[in-house]
């Protein structure tokens, strides 16, 4: 099943402030794309059970507000906002570290819009050697096969984990291009160029699996 991977990189509108969140210094990435569809099946695609575990990933628990929710070999948390067809919002708890998650939907020309915020605390050992594109990449993945899903809602349309695609040409492709994008991002949001450019590479080789940078 192939995608267009030139047309999503094309597509992804990537930004990295410096904010305060929870009382505390974050990072805030921000990644958002134009689907074309209406707001009501776009929320539906990322609300339903049913339909996120054919793009993205199972997740059990309560979606709904207040509710613990688990994405099958990835992160939990805790539903903390929900606003229909507008915004949700929720804790992502992942290896012992807590980040947080906020989506927004809106009706545009094009269709509809999501823009997703993932904050997480800084600084961060992580961040010095990963950067924006550590968290990015991953989300890109999954807008990725949001946008297959939009066209395609039956199918299982999972770009990370559906048959060893992620080793595949075509998901370097999409590594190298969202990673070179998020460190291009971060130097827009006042990172040191060289080191958000060398953590821009050290995430590509994570994704590839190639080996690590030296130090």
């Amino acid at each position: 099943m192939p995608f267009d991977i030139a047309a999503h990189l094309g597509a992804v509108h990537r930004e990295v402030r410096n904010v305060e969140y929870d009382g505390q210094s974050a990072k805030d990435l921000i990644a958002s794309r134009v689907y074309d569809t209406d707001i009501a099946d776009l929320w539906a695609a990322v609300t339903d059970a049913e339909r996120i575990k054919r793009w993205f990933s199972p997740v059990s628990g309560d979606l709904k507000l207040g509710g613990r929710y688990a994405v099958e070999g990835n992160a939990s948390g805790i539903i903390t906002a929900c606003e229909e067809q507008r915004h949700f919002a929720g804790t992502w708890e992942f290896m012992g570290h807590v980040s947080w998650i906020e989506v927004y939907l809106e009706t545009v020309d094009e269709g509809a819009r999501l823009e997703l915020h993932h904050i997480a605390p800084h600084p961060n050992p992580h961040w010095d050697q990963f950067g924006a594109g550590a968290g990015g990449v991953g989300w890109e993945l999954g807008l990725l096969g949001l946008a297959e899903h939009l066209k395609r809602p039956a199918d299982d349309v999972r770009a990370e984990g559906l048959d060893g695609w992620e080793t595949s040409a075509e998901a370097k492709e999409l590594v190298r291009g969202a990673s070179a994008g998020w460190g291009r991002a971060s130097i827009d949001g006042g990172d040191d160029p060289d080191q958000a450019m060398r953590a821009a590479e050290a995430t590509r080789r994570f994704y590839s699996g190639e080996p690590p940078l030296e130090n």
